[in-house]
């Protein structure tokens, strides 16, 4: 999953640093002199807040599955009842122009009450005790902006985890999808891998796999992942949760800039 992205660069270098075991440790000083970027991109992406919010998602989560899953898509018409459930936030991108939406994703955690994926199937020891963000309900526009939103919405997904202190982000996907999670270094839940029915999603099989917030960045660093730039490297403002205004997230994300602002 490639892109150009065209950015400017922003005074200030960031230290690079990654999320271990709830601290954060210094990585080695080549990455700690990669500058960060600031982009803006044609859409902004935030947590639903309103009725009117959730109605957009709702829209493109209606349109995106009746492309591809049409007797799913039946079941969408409306708000479900997890989207309102403690644990639970919807995404929202939407577009600048014109204010119409591009794309939804939900996130439920397992603080209150056991992952939506955990109808179909009994989750292995190593995930049991565990906190975990399932994400769920993925949509976005058919259009060429596409691509760029999911990534987006992904990243959005990720920086959640990391502000809710989540461990392991979960998701189930159908084939061939299921490879582009295999690209962001997601593994199999079941030893056996393999695809299972699953109940929210019309009994459709499913591959159910997870990844390790804690190792996103040094994974993704050693890999070389394309997408490490612009998780890691770029500052997106219009990547909005709510907290990005917190001295807090700053400091965790782009300490440098954090250290110009106390400068």
């Amino acid at each position: 999953m490639q892109m150009e992205l065209n950015t400017f660069v922003k005074a200030g270098h960031q230290i690079g640093m990654a999320h271990l075991g709830g601290s954060l440790t210094m990585m080695d000083d080549t990455l700690a002199q990669r500058p960060v970027a600031g982009e803006r991109l044609p859409f902004s992406v935030r947590i639903v807040r309103s009725e009117e919010d959730l109605e957009k998602a709702v829209l493109i989560r209606h349109a995106a599955y009746g492309r591809h899953i049409p007797e799913v898509a039946a079941l969408l018409e409306k708000a479900e009842a997890s989207d309102s459930e403690p644990g639970s936030v919807v995404l929202l991108a939407e577009s600048k122009l014109d204010g119409s939406p591009l794309g939804t994703m939900r996130i439920q955690t397992n603080r209150y009450r056991k992952l939506t994926l955990e109808q179909s199937l009994e989750l292995p020891s190593w995930l049991q005790g565990k906190s975990q963000a399932e994400a769920t309900r993925l949509g976005v526009a058919s259009n060429r902006m596409g691509r760029l939103v999911k990534t987006a919405l992904f990243k959005a997904y990720y920086q959640y985890c990391l502000l809710e202190e989540i461990e392991w982000m979960v998701i189930t996907a159908r084939s061939p999808l299921d490879r582009g999670y295999e690209a962001l270094l997601f593994q199999d839940v079941l030893p056996e891998g393999g695809f299972t029915p699953m109940r929210h999603v019309g009994n459709i099989p499913h591959r159910v796999m997870a990844l390790c917030v804690e190792r996103v960045e040094p994974d993704w660093s050693q890999a070389g992942h394309p997408l490490y730039g612009f998780f890691f490297h770029t500052n997106h403002t219009d990547i909005d949760l709510g907290e990005t205004d917190h001295p807090a997230f700053a400091d965790k994300y782009y300490p440098s800039l954090a250290s110009a602002r106390k400068n």
